[in-house]
């Protein structure tokens, strides 16, 4: 511990103790749960050619539908001129300027479902360019501007194993089975894949019909690149005979557009992807790795020739793992995203790897929960435009240039957070006791917090786990802190952003040694001296649900518990979720059934002879991704033992449990009610 936590320790405890009770913060400003449907924010920032114009899509909630909208709006670089771009109200996404920056190509519902759409800049007139059966998606525009590539779903033939036989005129029979023989047969989010593979397909500009140019039972999804001359594009996909079964693979390929001739530009075991072309056309920059099976590898950086030859890493010195690149107008170097120590920032290589950090604070476009999220563009000038946000509000739109500062064009929502008091979100940092690394992580105070009282504690465990939590807007850590909690979130080992190797420690040991730096965590701050020790409280969804069953049959320190969308049996999960597939080896050795042992070991419902706590047990209806029957398995199994608890099912919700902005708030209402009931005054 440093000297100056010492110091702080010190003077900490010479001061009068007081204790808050757990009840919602009185505070006549406070952030309440209405306030989630008030909040905006901007995502895919595209900035124009010439970088004076950046347009953007405006995302606000619906209190009446209860749905997150979005629309497109322009303004200037300056910040002036910010007005929408259209007179429609209808969804609107994917904002892609054409090459000379005259029109903007944008995916929008029409009668039939989604189409592309084009509109001119100077007279700001909209055409409906495409008729398509399938939503759109991966723009880009061809250097000349005549063409327009995509990807969209291609139906396939339905599997059937029988033919049913004819029935009787007006007869009302049971549906047919629905039969599948894929390996991914179903997606959260959106239930039963259908059967059918994306194809990427080119339509005129200004409108015509689309010719499918890939063909095959592959998937080709994401964004085409162009090669200058307009003859080709490059892309990433799977499209060997056994892409199936090899879920983390994927080549880089070149498609010439006249004879349809398609070649492999890599060939190695693990994903190449993020394809981007130099302005020259003569270098192909893209993110990868060797597959080493483990649970964790960074995504590094390299540049080869158009025609494959030529493959070398960039190395930039830096262990973080990359995405996003994009060439810099010269030619001269690659720009890029990534995070580092919670925070997600944009940085720049020379070629030759000299490394450059271009911005901070990119994300803010997940407005539950603090995670890494917000996206960048560069213009022909690289001005760079991107997605900004900080703990105090969601994203914005900013600018900057290696040239000149950041500049903050956008405040969607000062008309309501001016008018609100957050909590102040500060950073920790501490030693883990298990192998003294350094471990970082975030606490959010209640409104006038004052460190001579005692608060609850109230610990919020991140999903992934390979994911990261950090310095961001948070809509629910704001209303945890507004009932009167201190609210703590850490970047326990196995958090992205702290380098392959810190991000590799759970392989093969999960839920594991990241169980002590969340303890930890909760040491320091109660040895800060402002945590009523008797009042300590715990929940976290997905990987922070597992984690949170697994700390309550690890110990009874905590008073309540809610655990969201678990995992409790890696042996069902494995075998029942939508991505079954892709557990065995890179998180335990072998399948279930070749490795019982493993698999039954870090489940967390071994421990649940030993839980005590009374305990919240919360799922998605929907949920394929952590199905019911994990959630249920905790919530019987405590029945059973007679441990206080609750099972709530939220109707129509996936993995995503708050992906509507009303789950949201049933979501932290139900949690914060489960803590109040089962909260209490400090035994102090």
């Amino acid at each position: 511990m440093s000297a100056t936590m010492m110091r702080l320790l010190f003077f900490l405890a010479l001061l009068p103790v007081f204790t808050l009770p757990v009840s919602a913060d009185t505070h006549s400003n406070a952030f309440r749960d209405l306030d989630v449907f008030e909040l905006e924010y901007a995502s895919d920032p595209r900035i124009s050619p010439a970088g004076d114009s950046v347009v953007y899509v405006r995302r606000s909630m619906d209190i009446m539908t209860d749905q997150a909208f979005g629309r497109l709006w322009i303004l200037r670089r300056d910040g002036t001129q910010h007005r929408k771009l259209t007179n429609r109200e209808v969804n609107e996404s994917s904002p892609r300027w054409s090459p000379s920056g005259d029109r903007i190509a944008f995916v929008s519902p029409s009668e039939h479902g989604s189409e592309i759409h084009v509109l001119w800049i100077d007279t700001l007139q909209l055409a409906k360019i495409t008729e398509l059966d399938g939503s759109p998606s991966g723009l880009s525009w061809s250097p000349d501007g005549t063409q327009i590539a995509f990807s969209r779903k291609v139906s396939g033939r339905k599997d059937e194993l029988v033919k049913p036989p004819k029935k009787p005129e007006g007869a009302e029979w049971a549906e047919a089975p629905r039969v599948t023989t894929l390996l991914k047969h179903e997606r959260d989010g959106s239930g039963y894949i259908s059967p059918g593979f994306s194809h990427y397909f080119v339509v005129p500009a200004d409108g015509s019909t689309p010719r499918q140019v890939t063909s095959g039972d592959f998937h080709h999804r994401g964004t085409p690149q162009w090669t200058p001359d307009g003859k080709s594009i490059v892309f990433s996909a799977n499209r060997k005979e056994t892409w199936e079964f090899e879920h983390r693979n994927s080549e880089i390929y070149r498609l010439d557009l006249d004879d349809g001739e398609i070649t492999a530009l890599t060939d190695r075991k693990g994903p190449d992807h993020s394809p981007a072309i130099s302005p020259d056309g003569q270098r192909l920059a893209y993110l990868g790795y060797e597959d080493k099976i483990q649970s964790y590898q960074i995504h590094r950086l390299f540049v080869m020739n158009l025609d494959g030859s030529g493959k070398r890493e960039v190395d930039l010195e830096l262990d973080r793992s990359l995405s996003s690149p994009q060439w810099a107008h010269d030619g001269k170097g690659i720009y890029f995203q990534y995070d580092d120590q919670g925070n997600t920032k944009i940085g720049y290589v020379s070629v030759d790897g000299a490394f450059d950090k271009i911005a901070d604070n990119v994300g803010g476009t997940n407005l539950g929960r603090p995670y890494s999220t917000g996206s960048y563009s560069i213009s022909n000038t690289d001005v760079v435009a991107f997605t900004q946000s900080t703990p105090h509000h969601p994203s914005d739109v900013a600018v900057i240039s290696r040239s000149s500062p950041v500049k903050r064009l956008t405040r969607l929502n000062d008309d309501l957070l001016e008018h609100r008091s957050l909590g102040a979100v500060e950073e920790i940092c501490y030693t883990s006791s298990f192998d003294e690394r350094k471990i970082q992580g975030w606490i959010v105070k209640p409104i006038d917090f004052d460190s001579a009282k005692k608060y609850p504690l109230l610990v919020e465990i991140h999903g992934g786990p390979i994911s990261n939590y950090g310095d961001r807007f948070s809509a629910e850590m704001q209303l945890y802190a507004s009932a009167g909690y201190v609210v703590f979130y850490p970047n326990f080992r196995g958090s992205t952003g702290y380098g392959e190797e810190f991000g590799n420690l759970l392989y093969n040991n999960y839920p594991g040694d990241d169980y002590q730096d969340i303890m930890d965590g909760v040491d320091v701050l109660i040895e800060a001296g402002f945590i009523d020790e008797e009042q300590l409280y715990v929940t976290g969804g997905s990987a922070g649900g597992i984690m949170t069953a697994w700390i309550i049959g690890k110990n009874r320190r905590f008073r309540a518990a809610s655990v969201v969308k678990p995992v409790m049996n890696w042996i069902s999960k494995t075998l029942t979720a939508d991505n079954y597939y892709g557990y065995a080896d890179y998180r335990i050795p072998g399948q279930p059934w070749e490795n019982f042992e493993a698999y039954w070991k870090f489940s967390p419902i071994s421990l649940v002879g030993n839980v005590e706590t009374p305990t919240l047990v919360m799922v998605g209806m929907e949920d394929l991704r952590t199905p019911i029957s994990e959630a249920k398995q905790l919530y019987h199994a405590l029945k059973l033992r007679k441990i206080p608890t609750a099972y709530v099912e939220i109707p129509g919700a996936f993995h995503h449990i708050a992906a509507r902005p009303s789950q949201l708030i049933t979501k932290v209402a139900h949690t914060l009610a489960w803590f109040k009931k089962h909260g209490g005054e400090s035994t102090e």
